[in-house]
């Protein structure tokens, strides 16, 4: 069952692993209300907390991974090419669908056979 007192430093302790391990909401969930109050009104909590987060940057720095955006961004450019190539056969269908009337002046054009 968890401690549900834990001091600043146990919390500052479980706030580092949960940084670690990528699991922060969970930590959070686990806060009390009494805890959750003590860690917004302690400088002492915030001052770890900003150096856990610091040293695990560092830490982890050679594992981070920078994201590729080419893949996304192609990926939308095709998609805006498929919507104007839709677009443009809708358009083209709508003008094209109904068959066009013979006016007057064709009929005259016209030779009989």
């Amino acid at each position: 069952m968890l401690d549900t007192n834990r001091e600043i430093q146990e919390l500052v302790v479980d706030y580092a692993g949960a940084l670690r391990d990528g699991c922060i909401p969970a930590f959070l969930k686990s806060l009390t209300r009494e805890e959750a109050k003590r860690i917004a009104s302690s400088r002492q909590f915030q001052d770890a907390a900003e150096i856990s987060r610091i040293l695990n940057s560092v830490g982890f720095a050679d594992k981070a991974l920078i994201p590729n955006v080419s893949l996304f961004i192609s990926r939308v450019n095709a998609e805006i090419s498929s919507r104007l190539k839709k677009a443009r056969a809708s358009s083209r269908s709508r003008r094209g669908t109904g068959a066009r009337p013979i006016t007057k002046t064709e009929k005259r054009t016209e030779k009989p056979i």
